[in-house]
């Protein structure tokens, strides 16, 4: 047997006790930069060789590290990204103005019925997206985000152009479904954003994502209402066009798919991909030589994840509050004030619906992300969870100094009502804050894009039936008098106070990131100390040959 070759395997074994930075690259180097069979390179035959490998490998490595959360904001990534997450509203609520009268001509309905067929169109567009969302999601993860993010916004498209076709009620329910089928936009653009951000940026990040969710739900019920029925609305310019007559509602649909059109465009050619080529190629990164990531958790190993459970609940009850007082609010500012509301007239109501929405715009964008950063997402959250209670306690307080305190109370009101309401929309910070805290659980970013995927089946689900129910209560609050037609509010504030009390037990995002930092550590340690035994048991093997 050579000399060298108890020096070889003691080289091996010295390997594994050194730290796991240095012993990773030295198994790597010995692996795979140097011939198995050049016994006195494997293994150094002295002290100061040992000692002159080591610092080699180890000194780069330590010096080369980089904060990943410095990395700064893709500002033009982020706003295409916005772009193709501002279609999805657009394409939803252009609909609004004109769904009732449509569905009521398609279907030759009785006015009593035109709520009721509207409602099922709406509420199947919901549950056909709860049924899909996770399968896009899981689509993302495996083959890529910008695919799954172009066919989505194709299929979106194709339908809303679709939808304006319709001449039975039938036609407008399938064109709605298949709208909803291509519901990947939205999980996918989530995904995308949360990986092109960091913890430092993430949320200047999601306020413009949400400014541009707001924006959409301004512009599309603009374009619907606007182009709906034009030669009946602009007989001059379209009053001799016979399609016009015959599909009323076509120009706001191809306006809107035309809109989508240049979504895909902008997505197709401009848009990054974000997910590492390796997901799905398995093997080893081509460049790194690192062993590829694992493959995605199933769904139900997601939800047993580590702080995944709380803060899906969290999320479908923060939904749940909006999707309630969304549908509560219209009928309430039009309610007569003897009955439990404030008597606004439809120009009152728009008004105040643009300061709501120029409200929610000022929180998200311009007091979230300091905040964020100063009190950190779950502060946010507690913030807005104290806030809810007293925003929805405070509506009917409004309508009984409009009842009862005459012409001194109307002024009070004018004088009071604005200014609270706009300070009430800060709770809309939690939505974004919600955003920020599931991507703070995901366990991996393989797990994101599914991990968003079962969040917004939840919403899905929720949107499904709140506007319905909590506008039915409503109804049901003000026709019996219960409370004096304030009833709902009650349930309001104990759905909120429910929040409240669970946002006092959402997990602590860095004591979850050093937790799975351990348990990684912990795994890689295992794998190289099963390469370090495996490169002790060659070298013997060669020595024995040799």
């Amino acid at each position: 047997m050579p000399p060298n070759a108890p020096a070889r395997g003691s080289g091996s074994c010295g390997s594994l006790n050194r730290p796991p930075r240095t012993r990773r690259l030295s198994v790597e180097q010995a692996s795979e930069s140097t011939p198995l069979l050049a016994a006195g390179d494997i293994a150094p035959t002295a002290d100061s060789e040992i000692s002159e490998v080591t610092t080699l490998i180890s000194e780069p490595s330590s010096s080369s590290e980089v904060d990943p959360d410095d990395k700064p904001l893709p500002v033009a990534q982020i706003v295409v990204l916005c772009y193709a997450r501002w279609i999805e509203p657009v394409a939803f609520f252009s609909i609004f103005p004109y769904i009732n009268k449509m569905a009521q001509e398609n279907g030759n309905l009785a006015d009593a019925d035109v709520g009721f067929y509207s409602g099922l169109i709406e509420s199947l567009f919901s549950l056909t997206q709860m049924a899909v969302m996770i399968l896009w999601g899981k689509a993302a993860d495996r083959f890529g985000r910008k695919p799954v993010l172009v066919i989505s916004l194709m299929g979106v498209t194709l339908a809303t152009a679709m939808f304006g076709m319709a001449k039975t009620i039938s036609q407008m329910i399938l064109f709605r479904c298949l709208a909803g089928v291509f519901a990947g936009t939205i999980v996918t653009i989530r995904t995308m954003i949360s990986e092109h951000s960091t913890t430092k940026t993430q949320a200047r990040a999601f306020s413009w994502f949400a400014f541009t969710g707001n924006l959409g739900i301004l512009f599309g019920p603009l374009i619907g209402g606007a182009l709906a029925d034009p030669a009946e609305q602009y007989p001059g310019l379209f009053g001799n066009i016979q399609f016009f007559k015959d599909y009323p509602y076509a120009l706001p649909s191809f306006a809107v798919g035309g809109i989508g059109v240049t979504a895909v465009l902008v997505t197709a050619f401009l848009a990054e991909e974000t997910l590492e080529s390796n997901i799905f190629g398995g093997g080893r990164d081509a460049e790194s030589g690192a062993p590829a990531k694992p493959a995605p958790m199933t769904t139900w190993d997601l939800l047993k994840s580590p702080g995944v459970p709380i803060v899906l609940y969290t999320y479908g009850h923060i939904m749940l509050l909006a999707f309630s007082f969304t549908a509560i609010v219209p009928v309430f500012w039009f309610t007569r004030i003897d009955l439990g509301g404030l008597g606004f007239t439809p120009l009152q109501i728009s008004l105040l619906m643009g300061l709501n929405g120029l409200a929610q715009a000022i929180w998200i964008l311009l007091v979230f992300p300091p905040l964020q950063h100063r009190i950190g997402t779950n502060g946010v959250l507690r913030v807005c969870a104290i806030a809810y209670p007293f925003f929805f306690a405070i509506c009917p307080f409004f309508s009984l100094l409009l009842r009862n305190g005459g012409s001194t109370g109307e002024t009070i009101f004018w004088f009071i009502m604005p200014a609270l309401l706009c300070l009430g929309c800060g709770v809309s910070m939690s939505f974004t804050a919600i955003q920020l805290a599931l991507n703070d659980v995901s366990p991996s970013p393989v797990t994101l894009g599914t991990l968003n995927a079962l969040a917004l089946s939840l919403v899905s689900g929720v949107r499904s039936f709140s506007p319905a129910l909590f506008a039915s209560l409503f109804a049901i609050s003000t026709r019996t008098q219960w409370l004096w037609g304030y009833a709902i509010w009650v349930l309001m504030v104990l759905l909120a106070l429910g929040y409240t009390v669970i946002s006092r037990y959402m997990p602590d995002p860095d004591e979850l990131r050093r937790q799975r930092e351990r348990r990684r550590d912990l795994d890689e340690d295992g794998l190289l100390n099963v390469g370090g035994l495996t490169g002790v048991t060659i070298a013997g093997a060669e020595a024995h040959t040799e």
